[in-house]
């Protein structure tokens, strides 16, 4: 068998076991070196991975040769593939400019703890998103939840730790209702693998536990996607861990989480929720909407820069929610773009945070005068990724942003009192993307 066919589980097992190796070695100061070696090849390895999927064709693996539903299965699909660049660059990115950070923020012998801490939340990530199997979800889930607390807790602000504990519990809570969800799926259906799931659910007959187990799976998964209002653990956590783990989760953390819940949503749950006509835009919409005006609204009056960032986060995951509340390939596909867009985006402005808190140690924006003059390349850098968050033309956030206007407009009525009419559908969708500052 070809090194490619072993890509899936490759992308999980580098960053997981180069972790415990990066403890070990010594001097400390390599610690650095080896988690952005370990990274790159975790990016190779994606490219690699959405070079082989272009196709349509997606990647199956069984770990160990247990073939599904009695052994771990890995996939990875176009959409997957392009959520494994999402996580890898945005790790790759952030450890090769994060040295002079985390050496200001964090002691030498703590490093190679904070340096393996980072690769398991890499290793958790791409596992979630690399996995078919709805239990072993959660298991990388709490992997990578578990390591992000000690990133967010691991810098030298004490206010973290309040701020890790808020995340804990709302991350708990979560972890939780995703468990008790997929424990109702398995006995329904006797398995965990997602595609038997999706098989299994048309032959049930009852439809009130899978609105049960969909409801459970769902709220977990918005608390983790800090869905508004379930975001209430995001702006302290941005704001007080370690500037380089705020370019890292921001990027990321979030999107993930997202994934899953558009992969049970889409794959899992679509085809009997819509045999019994429940609809999925019902609640999804309005709380996209409800998130990008009213974390916008908060973001204008914040007065910190990495808190008025992490609002606008989650005016950007209403978007993001916007388009897979249209229930279409379209919607779909902008959600993606705007994942990837947002990413880009979201990253560069915290890493342009990261730098001017180098030279700046106070990040209110009241105390920030003269940055333009005193760092013209990083301000110009902030400038650009702001553009394309706001989704000025000519930039990425243009793209995706026009893409829910056209997704909205193409959805045509739905039923349920979801939307009436394409003047109320472009207000709902396009009309909001305009008007996001």
């Amino acid at each position: 068998m070809d090194l490619l066919a072993h890509l899936p589980a490759l992308q999980v097992v580098i960053p997981m076991l180069s972790a415990p190796l990066i403890v070990m070695l010594q001097p400390r100061g390599l610690a650095w070196a080896a988690a952005t070696a370990a990274a790159l090849v975790s990016f190779s390895i994606a490219v690699a991975l959405t070079l082989a999927v272009l196709d349509g064709q997606a990647l199956q693996y069984a770990m160990g040769g247990w073939p599904a539903p009695y052994g771990i299965a890995l996939s990875v699909d176009t959409f997957s593939a392009i959520i494994l660049l999402v996580i890898t660059g945005a790790s790759t990115a952030a450890l090769l400019a994060a040295k002079p950070s985390i050496d200001q923020q964090i002691e030498l012998e703590r490093q190679p703890l904070f340096y393996a801490a980072w690769l398991l939340v890499l290793s958790g990530l791409v596992g979630i998103v690399v996995s078919a199997d709805a239990f072993n979800i959660f298991v990388f889930m709490e992997i990578s939840s578990l390591a992000s607390y000690i990133l967010i807790a691991g810098g030298p602000d004490r206010r973290a730790l309040p701020a890790v504990f808020k995340y804990l519990m709302m991350g708990t809570i979560g972890a939780t209702f995703y468990l008790i969800g997929v424990g109702l799926i398995y006995m329904m259906t006797g398995t965990l693998n997602l595609a038997d799931i999706q098989d299994r659910l048309g032959d049930v007959t009852d439809i009130n536990p899978v609105l049960v187990a969909a409801g459970f799976i769902t709220i977990g998964l918005a608390l983790k996607a800090a869905v508004f209002p379930l975001h209430v653990w995001v702006p302290n956590a941005y704001t007080h861990a370690p500037h380089m783990v705020t370019v890292f989760l921001a990027a990321c953390a979030t999107k993930v989480a997202l994934y899953v819940l558009i992969r049970f949503d889409y794959m899992v749950f679509q085809a009997t929720l819509e045999d019994h006509e429940v609809q999925f835009a019902l609640f999804a919409m309005p709380l996209a909407i409800l998130g990008i005006l009213i974390a916008s609204a908060v973001a204008m009056f914040e007065g910190h820069l990495k808190r008025r960032l992490a609002s606008s986060s989650i005016a950007q995951i209403g978007y993001i929610l916007l388009g897979v509340s249209f229930v279409s390939m379209a919607g779909l596909s902008a959600s993606a773009m705007h994942m990837f867009n947002h990413a880009l985006a979201k990253g560069g402005l915290f890493l342009a945070v990261a730098c001017l808190a180098y030279q700046y140690r106070d990040l209110r924006l009241d105390q920030l005068g003269g940055a333009a003059a005193r760092m013209p390349w990083t301000c110009a850098a902030f400038v650009v990724c702001g553009l394309s968050l706001i989704g000025v033309p000519g930039t990425a956030g243009f793209i995706s942003k026009w893409l829910l206007i056209t997704a909205a407009l193409e959805s045509g009525p739905w039923g349920g009192g979801a939307s009436s009419n394409y003047s109320s559908q472009f207000l709902d969708g396009g009309g909001l993307c305009l008007a996001h500052r």
